[in-house]
């Protein structure tokens, strides 16, 4: 029986993750979550499974749930994210961070100090501190598995190989909302028209990720991290039909696959069973499907993030947090309707273009410019 604390509940993968747990009871207890945008849920999952601890938004928030279940250990804000990341220190906990955002840096940091098994979906962790959490990790016994489906399609295929016999690894990407558009229709393109992915059903936030192609560019800071492999190893290849995941080239020419229906119950299973595999309820992949896959090379003047990220990676220390910065407050205020689509790439460019970097930033200091960046964002584009 693995217990599990899940940090974003609330969110497209913790649903997701809460259905696994509720078809594998016998496997899985949920003992901790913490939910932000959904306060009627967080109180529907406390009545519904006997948790150790709770984390919401507010003091408000807190204090409700808390009169109603004296017994429960309620905690709140960021803070709240770091103690449920390390409560009970001396149990056997699995953290699943599905949170979006940099905020799932703290409590990622914060688990693997109490030596937790993380899994892990919140790209944004490694992106702004993955030189943080590759040092945390050599003093502890804690381990970070991938949730995202082009992560686990490497894993997966990885396992049991040797890095030096790998020649490149391949991330697949769908294209996103706009991948049939030109630039110039780009230019007036709406936030519904954004959320209209065409394979995944995700959030907000990493949808729109995925139609400016910045997402691939985390991906692949990720996979450097996550393997450690040489960046220039890892590319993203176009492919519409989401079948193919990810692909590994070895020296000899092999290319090993994994194949699966774009369902992300299959890629959050696998790492909650490992290193076993179980029966998933995930869609089971039709292989008559196989015969009409399109592959092609991602022109990146019409995705210029993916150009961004490559160069914040190679640039490296706080440049990566200017991206993700730049990233998410271009992306909260174009889902505001402050601005259109195109200034996202404008505002994180700008941002990059100005930054002078700090080699190897410290947490605080990759806090510090990650508020700088936004509130100056924020300011340019008031009353807009």
């Amino acid at each position: 029986m693995k217990r599990i604390y899940l940090l974003g509940a609330t969110g497209s993968i913790g649903q997701q993750t809460i259905e696994i747990i509720r078809a594998n009871t016998e496997d899985f207890e949920l003992k901790g979550i913490s939910g932000y945008s959904n306060f009627s849920l967080v109180k529907d999952l406390v009545r519904e499974f006997n948790l150790d601890i709770v984390s919401v938004k507010t003091k408000e928030q807190a204090d409700e749930i808390k009169s109603d279940f004296p017994d429960l250990h309620v905690v709140y804000g960021e803070e709240g994210l770091t103690t449920l990341a390390s409560f009970n220190p001396n149990q056997e906990i699995t953290i699943i961070n599905a949170l979006v955002g940099m905020v799932g840096l703290k409590p990622t940091l914060r688990a693997i100090e109490v030596n937790r098994t993380i899994l892990l979906a919140n790209k944004e962790t490694l992106v702004v501190g993955g030189h943080l959490i590759r040092d945390k990790l050599l003093s502890s016994k804690a381990a970070i598995y991938p949730i995202d489906s082009e992560h686990s399609a490497l894993w997966q295929a990885l396992n049991g190989e040797e890095n030096q016999a790998v020649k490149r690894l391949i991330i697949t990407a769908s294209g996103g909302a706009f991948r049939d558009k030109t630039r110039e229709e780009l230019k007036n393109v709406t936030l519904e028209e954004a959320l209209n992915h065409p394979n995944w059903s995700m959030g907000k936030k990493i949808t729109v990720d995925s139609a400016t192609m910045i997402n691939k560019g985390f991906e692949i800071i990720e996979a450097a991290y996550l393997f450690d492999i040489d960046i220039n190893k890892i590319e993203a290849i176009l492919h519409k039909e989401s079948i193919i995941h990810s692909m590994i080239e070895f020296i000899d020419g092999s290319i090993m696959v994994q194949i699966a229906d774009h369902d992300m119950r299959l890629p959050i299973s696998y790492a909650m069973y490992y290193p076993r595999r179980k029966p998933s309820i995930a869609n089971k992949m039709d292989l008559l499907r196989l015969n009409n896959l399109h592959f092609s090379k991602i022109d990146e003047s019409r995705y210029p993030c993916l150009t961004y990220a490559n160069e914040a990676f190679i640039k490296g220390g706080s440049m990566r947090t200017v991206l993700n910065a730049a990233n998410e407050i271009a992306v909260q205020l174009f889902i505001d309707g402050k601005i259109d689509f195109l200034d996202i790439e404008k505002i994180i460019k700008s941002e990059m273009d100005n930054h002078k970097v700090i080699p190897y930033p410290s947490l605080e200091e990759i806090y510090q410019i990650d508020q700088e960046i936004k509130q100056r964002v924020l300011k340019l584009h008031e009353g807009a």
